[in-house]
């Protein structure tokens, strides 16, 4: 399970659907809906939120927006439309760390996406998210203490 950090408008066409449907999964396990990934550490952020359902609710509705954009037909009843929400706070190093490890996926999946996403001096954070400095998040699972390593 990988939830971005990045904004979904970076993600390829395989990136962004495999992002709906974990994030999906992740709402269910918010949920107490399923007994599986409960303690998947993707979920930290989350559950450390005011409100990890409405975090959930907006993470999706973002996603939703990108894939409406992109004309790929999302079903709008799988979550609440939720339009605004207090931010989840998120280093600077963990936005890096994923910017690098997403470059590594389309550079195997989609070049071309990686040649334009190439040229972005300064990666968007998804909009639930609000960046301060620091390395990479503990509960990143590939955590070395290092904002730059995979």
């Amino acid at each position: 399970m990988r939830l971005w950090t990045v904004h979904p408008k970076y993600l390829d066409r395989l990136g962004l659907v495999a992002l709906w449907r974990e994030s999906l999964l992740a709402q269910a396990v918010l949920k107490g809906q399923t007994r599986g990934y409960v303690n998947h550490p993707q979920l930290t952020r989350f559950r450390k939120s005011v409100s990890p359902l409405k975090s959930i609710a907006f993470y999706l509705q973002v996603i939703f927006d990108e894939a409406k954009r992109r004309n790929y037909c999302f079903n709008a009843e799988k979550f609440v439309s939720i339009k605004q929400v207090t931010q989840i706070p998120v280093t600077r190093g963990q936005l890096e760390y994923e910017w690098i490890h997403l470059k590594n996926k389309l550079q195997l999946r989609d070049p071309l996406l990686l040649k334009e996403n190439d040229k972005i001096t300064c990666t968007e954070p998804h909009p639930l998210f609000e960046i301060y400095p620091g390395l990479v998040e503990e509960w990143e699972a590939g955590n070395k203490k290092s904002p730059h390593k995979l």
